[in-house]
């Protein structure tokens, strides 16, 4: 049987209606299919009293393919932004129990012993799937396997239904794995899975809500002595695509905030990286790329505008209110407001250019050469050098260019405090970026005078916001005497608010700019 070292897979979540139109899809261009087989198949995963395999991420399974059962081992079985990359081992077996002297893989099968330290194996859920199969094969041989699913999962007392297809690279470029689900009929309106069988199967078993939460951006986790500029770079677009697919599915899903918010700062970790790694990537790919992120922040940060308008500037100046001044017919002017932004969004959101900018985002990492050589010219030097020697520079070109605004501070006008904001935020997200490459104590004082500056500087932004709620009552047709004083008084509070955080600003950029900078060590 196959002994694959690491198996690349795109997990997709679609409606029954999405998967029809994939079985049939034709071929995009640049690719043709070969026939469709359909086959049912049963899946039976095994764990230890303690789940020690799910604890570790890996999985066990005997799979019954026709007349024959499969084992398979997986070590690394979590999906992020639809991706999973596991290390994987098939084997025959005689029954429907592992057997795992099978396993042919000399350290999948020694980790797996280690893992299970003696401990019995029991069945612990099982999936059945009606599994239509089709290969797609494109240029340079590769080869890509489709399979559609649609089935349940199941424990002996719950039942889940699942429609899921799985884009696997068996050979080629992974980029072209992406482009094929780009251009794929089907896979427009699709969600990038959040999780293995495996994965849905546990949480099944416990009991667990599947429901997406909003997402912060994980930690880019970075090696001084192995990472390249190359590898970082994919790590970086990596993490931008989790933070983005999964605050869309936050925000189709939840009225609360904070989905909106990490999809926006998703969008601008993206575009903070595209232009620090401009040198680095195609010219159209990267421009194109920056375009449809910019537009989509702009659709999402519509709605985070009135997020903050209602649960920031007008509540926090509501508890000062002095008699006369009433602030609800306001709140709820922002209120309605916010609702209809919401639904705009939620129907955008399902545009099938959304997926495309993700589908995008992924082929682009995906396509980053992970070892170049030098001899490849300029790019490919730049991409082939040790990551620190990249983020060092890259670090202080961004110091530099929020330096020469705060050199001159008391003299910047409000469009140049905006500026300075934005300068603020793309050295955050650089060194947010880079911070694993350095000692946690040098980057930590650095870092923390930078998140106060950056908050008073995003505050000063949020006051020039508010005189949007002008607008506002104007563009919904409540511009009456008693409203337009509400909105009077709340620019008034932050105004004047504002001179005070000002002087804040002045001492704590201070304090920025005498600060070490780490990464000149």
């Amino acid at each position: 049987m196959t002994d694959t070292p690491r198996e690349i897979e795109l997990k997709l979540e679609l409606d029954t209606d999405a998967l029809k139109r994939l079985k049939t899809a034709p071929a995009p261009a640049g690719f043709s299919v070969d026939r469709a087989r359909t086959r049912v198949l049963r899946s039976i995963y095994f764990d230890t009293p303690n789940q020690a395999l799910r604890q570790a991420k890996w999985s066990l399974r005997v799979r019954k393919v026709g007349a024959d059962w499969i084992q398979t081992v997986k070590a690394g079985t979590g999906v992020f932004g639809g991706l999973s990359t596991p290390r994987e081992s098939e084997s025959r077996v005689e029954a429907a129990v592992p057997d795992l002297t099978r396993i042919a893989n000399a350290d999948l099968r020694t980790g797996l012993w280690d893992l299970l330290d003696g401990a019995p194996l029991s069945a612990v859920f099982e999936t059945e799937m009606r599994r239509t199969t089709r290969v797609f094969r494109g240029a340079a041989e590769t080869v890509i396997e489709v399979a559609l699913d649609t089935g349940e999962v199941r424990t002996l007392e719950k039942i889940q239904p699942l429609n899921e297809a799985e884009f696997e690279l068996v050979a080629g470029d992974a980029g072209d794995l992406f482009r094929l689900a780009r251009d794929l009929r089907g896979t427009g309106e699709a969600r990038f899975s959040r999780a293995s069988k495996a994965e849905r199967g546990y949480a099944l078993l416990a009991d667990a809500a599947t429901e997406v939460l909003p997402q912060k951006a994980g930690a880019v986790r970075l090696s001084p002595r192995r990472d390249t500029a190359a590898s970082a770079l994919q790590t970086i677009l990596r993490s931008c695509l989790e933070q983005i697919a999964t605050n869309r599915d936050a925000s189709l899903a939840l009225d609360a905030p904070e989905g909106p918010h990490q999809m926006r700062v998703g969008l601008r970790r993206l575009r903070s990286a595209l232009k620090i790694h401009r040198k680095h990537l195609p010219e159209a790919d990267a421009g194109e790329l920056d375009a449809q992120a910019r537009a989509l922040a702009a659709r999402v940060g519509a709605l985070r505008d009135l997020d903050v308008l209602a649960g920031e500037i007008v509540a926090s100046a509501s508890i000062s209110a002095p008699a006369g001044i009433d602030l609800d017919r306001l709140r709820a002017t922002v209120r309605s407001a916010r609702e209809d932004t919401r639904a705009g969004l939620r129907v955008q959101l399902l545009d099938p250019c959304v997926n495309a900018l993700l589908f995008d985002l992924a082929a682009l990492a995906e396509d980053v050469t992970l070892s170049p050589e030098p001899e490849d010219g300029d790019a490919g030097a730049r991409l082939a050098a040790p990551a620190t020697a990249f983020a060092a520079r890259a670090l202080e070109k961004r110091w530099k260019a929020v330096a020469r605004l705060g050199a001159r501070l008391d003299e910047l006008t409000l469009e140049e405090r905006h500026d300075m904001r934005k300068a603020l935020k793309k050295l955050r997200y650089a060194i947010e970026f880079y911070k694993s490459l350095y000692k946690r104590k040098s980057v930590r004082p650095f870092l923390s005078t930078l998140k106060k500056l950056q908050d008073v500087f995003g505050y000063l932004n949020d006051v020039v916001m508010a005189h949007r709620l002008v607008d506002l009552l104007r563009e919904r047709g409540t511009a009456e005497g008693d409203d337009m004083l509400a909105a009077g008084f709340v620019i008034g509070w932050h105004e004047r608010r504002a001179e005070i955080e000002w002087e804040r600003a002045r001492a704590l950029w201070d304090d920025t700019r005498h600060v070490r900078k780490f990464w000149r060590d």
